[in-house]
């Protein structure tokens, strides 16, 4: 009844300079005159003891400070059937109580500085300048893997499954340097099989004197070097091949599995908090677009029950506004969640890849320490090699052949007659 009388007042052609500033309240009012003012139904004016005013709705409860509107803004806030449009000034705010005109300009803003790719939320690019790596300067996991991206097949990839492929690819790279081994193990197996029975071959068996000698050394050393390759690979076996195989085994393609399931739930539970968000924005435009219907239905033909409906289509209205905040809170949550995991996650992925490399890196190593003692016991095992061909003396070898094979030591002489 209160508001009727204040719009007509407001239409009395007589009072047209009167302007309607009801919730307008000066700072430097005292108490007394604050609360002389007159406020729509229920509601009261208070001022804190830091000079800041409030209003409170007796039979509500409800709560809010002053927000400092103009004469003017108050008075286009005022609806024609009597009721604010913009109850921002006298009630807590909600998408279902903000003005068509004050939502779109919000929307706007939030729409300037942020935008949502496949239901994840992110700031433009020419905002996103004051987000901080969480570790600068160290090419982590947790920094650069927040987006989705295409596959050559033109298929959606989360950033997430790219960090899971690359696990997956080192350990198929772990499996085909284990096979590298093995066929390098084969090759010394076979080398080492070849120069034994290489070594077992009578070949030149009747040579004889020091180069006698020294040839049977070298046929020796075959076999000691057959041995030499035959510890080879048999260290290649145990110290690189093996470790290689058994470094993360079935259970490491599990663990991936359950990464991937655990992060999968967490998006699919955002990508449906924003489908609920769209619904209860589009739900919200519905019932914004109906009150405004309504109320110019009212400027049309007034009647109860027409004012009956806009109170409906009002309440609605800010119950759809609620509905979208709890969407909107449901799944900023969800939203959250997912970026703490993926920040465990990926940070729990670096770690594994480091230890993959730092691992291949010292077996590989323990390949190349091998090959070098193979080198060092195949040399040994010429040493005595050596040792005989520089005992060598042609001299010496003609003197012990004539010894054992000489036929006489006389020599011809001249017939006589």
């Amino acid at each position: 009844e209160t508001f009727k009388h204040l719009i007509s007042l407001k239409r009395h052609p007589d009072l047209q300079l009167l302007q309607f500033k009801i919730p307008v309240v000066s700072c430097s009012m005292p108490s007394e005159e604050i609360k002389s003012l007159s406020l729509p139904v229920g509601w009261k004016c208070y001022r804190s003891p830091e000079g800041q005013k409030y209003y409170v709705n007796i039979s509500t409860k409800e709560r809010t400070k002053e927000r400092r509107h103009s004469a003017m803004e108050m008075e286009e806030s005022f609806d024609i059937d009597g009721s604010f449009d913009d109850a921002s000034c006298l009630s807590p705010q909600s998408p279902g109580s903000t003005s068509p005109a004050r939502r779109q300009n919000k929307e706007k803003e939030i729409k300037e500085t942020k935008i949502t790719i496949n239901c994840v939320t992110f700031p433009v690019p020419a905002s996103a300048l004051e987000q901080q790596l969480l570790k600068p300067s160290e090419w982590s996991y947790c920094d650069y893997f927040w987006a989705d991206k295409k596959d050559p097949q033109g298929a959606t990839v989360s950033g997430f499954e790219v960090l899971l492929q690359k696990q997956l690819k080192g350990k198929q790279m772990q499996k085909e340097m284990a096979e590298f081994i093995r066929e390098r193990i084969k090759i010394e197996e076979e080398y080492a099989k070849n120069l034994s029975k290489l070594s077992m071959f009578p070949m030149a068996a009747q040579e004889e004197g020091t180069l006698g000698e020294a040839w049977a050394q070298l046929k020796k050393s075959l076999a000691d070097e057959a041995e030499v390759h035959l510890k080879f690979s048999s260290k290649l076996q145990s110290e690189v091949e093996k470790p290689l195989l058994t470094f993360r085994g079935d259970n490491f393609k599990k663990d991936m599995k359950k990464y991937d399931h655990h992060i999968a739930d967490l998006r699919k539970q955002q990508v449906s908090r924003y489908a609920a968000v769209e619904k209860a924005r589009k739900a919200l435009a519905d019932r914004q677009k109906d009150l405004e219907v309504k109320t110019q239905q009212l400027e049309i033909k007034l009647s109860n029950k027409t004012e009956e409906d806009i109170k409906k289509a009002r309440r609605k209205s800010t119950q759809a506004g609620d509905d979208l905040m709890r969407c909107v809170d449901l799944y900023n949550q969800a939203q959250s969640k997912w970026f703490e995991e993926m920040v465990t996650t990926s940070l729990e992925l670096e770690r594994l890849e480091v230890e993959r490399v730092e691992t291949i890196q010292q077996l590989l190593r323990q390949y190349t320490t091998l090959r070098h003692e193979t080198d060092m016991f195949n040399q040994s095992t010429l040493e005595p090699v050596d040792q005989l061909l520089q005992s060598v003396d042609p001299a010496k070898d003609r003197e012990l052949w004539v010894k054992e094979h000489k036929t006489g030591d006389l020599r011809p002489v001249d017939m006589d007659i």
